[in-house]
């Protein structure tokens, strides 16, 4: 049948842009088991503007400012400034009253970039701060957050991304698997990325960005649903890197459930995919950079098309699933089972994503035993990704949902629970 060879062709073709995707992540992970980098420790110097955008966040928004005013810092160089927007509850108030400023913004708010621009715009205008920092409000931040940036900063860095960790990684198997993704980004990712002087990729919360930075570039301007990852591109563009801080940490609040989990996921793969039409054809076509900053390019753009070679995936299973029955019909090769192929790829990537689970868990000091639902379950949320992304390439907008934060915990708990 003239069909199977273009099948052939065509089933080979995207398993080797996979298996060459995967071979290119793979090549930094003997720099996972390397320490990190440490930032020599400097006076306190940076002058910080704290910022907190917050939406309908009363019931957390105070344990996070009692952590920033609670820094191993000097208290005169940084101010904590809420940012309120589309509000139905007392966050204003609960900031307020917890000891922290509060700045309303002056247009409508559609997404947290636009928080953060309003705001940025305002402080250029003055000369009270050397760099900002920007958390969620469900987060907890470590005492020595605001020194470890500050080291980086007096380095020379105009940006710096922490450590994210969770502050509820036992409360239900998603937020088990959440807790293991983000140990994964902060290890297999920006800790690598670092050793070999590529960039770290700004994580949501708990990154600090310069006021030289932003004056250069006129201020904050995103326009994806991934204003982190955006930013992160714009500083590859313009030859600079994130820097990874891994001192500075952060305690985040995990979605508990598996439809606040698909929700947030599917925000985060079309604003992927926006990042990549908007900046993609940028990373591929300047081509005035040469050596470590091309190389910073691919390594951005290969991050960017992550959720087109998850689609790929999919797309490859169905046409090993075509090839197969076709196969079976016309009794080219009568011993084939349709479902060997899709069942032992299944059973290998399940035990790989144990083995890769397992292994970050064990380099980043984590309770093994504890995280064994997240372990198990780990696969099911990857794969779970994949629909998401086939999503996600269907719709080129969506509009931002916030996730109820009700964890309000105090920092000492959680690490008493570490």
């Amino acid at each position: 049948m003239i069909l199977l060879p273009w099948l052939k062709a065509a089933i080979f073709l995207s398993s080797a842009i996979s298996v060459l995707y995967l071979v290119y992540f793979a090549l930094y992970l003997p720099y996972a088991l390397r320490p990190a980098k440490k930032w020599a420790r400097q006076a306190p110097r940076c002058r910080f503007a704290v910022l907190v955008a917050a939406r309908n966040e009363e019931a957390v928004i105070g344990n996070l400012v009692e952590t920033l005013l609670a820094q191993d810092y000097p208290r005169e160089l940084y101010d904590v400034i809420v940012i309120p927007n589309n509000c139905t509850d007392d966050t204003a108030g609960a900031a307020h009253r917890a000891g922290a400023l509060v700045m309303e913004c002056p247009q409508p708010v559609r997404a947290k970039g636009d928080a953060l621009r309003q705001v940025i715009d305002m402080l250029m205008r003055q000369d009270r701060y050397d760099a900002v920092c920007v958390f969620d409000a469900d987060n907890l931040v470590d005492p020595g957050f605001l020194a470890a940036m500050n080291d980086a900063w007096c380095a020379g860095a105009p940006a710096g991304q922490g450590y994210r960790d969770s502050k509820n990684p036992q409360d239900s198997m998603i937020s088990s698997c959440y807790s293991i993704y983000y140990w994964m980004v902060n290890r297999l990712f920006s800790q690598t990325r670092a050793h070999v002087h590529l960039s770290a990729v700004v994580n949501g919360s708990g990154f600090m960005v310069s006021m030289d930075w932003l004056r250069r570039h006129g201020g904050w301007h995103t326009v994806t649903l991934t204003e982190d990852l955006e930013f992160t591109t714009q500083c590859i563009l313009d030859g600079d890197r994130v820097a990874w801080v891994p001192a500075a940490k952060t305690y985040d609040e995990q979605p508990l459930t598996f439809a606040q989990s698909w929700r947030q996921r599917c925000r985060w793969s079309v604003g992927m995919l926006q990042c990549l039409r908007v900046y993609g054809p940028r990373l591929i076509r300047d081509r005035s950079r040469t050596g470590r900053q091309l190389h910073a390019r691919l390594d951005q753009l290969l991050f960017l098309v992550a959720p087109l070679l998850q689609a790929l995936y999919l797309v490859t299973l169905a046409l090993s699933g075509l090839l197969g029955a076709l196969q079976i019909h016309f009794a080219l090769a009568p011993y084939s089972d349709i479902l060997y192929q899709p069942l032992f790829s299944a059973a290998l990537s399940f035990v790989g994503t144990v083995v890769l689970a397992v292994g970050v868990i064990a380099l980043e000091r984590k309770p093994l035993l504890s995280m064994a639902k997240g372990v198990l379950g780990y696969w099911v949320f990857l794969m779970s990704w994949v629909p998401i992304n086939v999503y996600a390439l269907f719709t080129p907008s969506l509009e931002w949902k916030a996730i109820p934060h009700t964890r309000s915990i105090r920092l000492d708990q959680v690490q008493k629970n570490k």
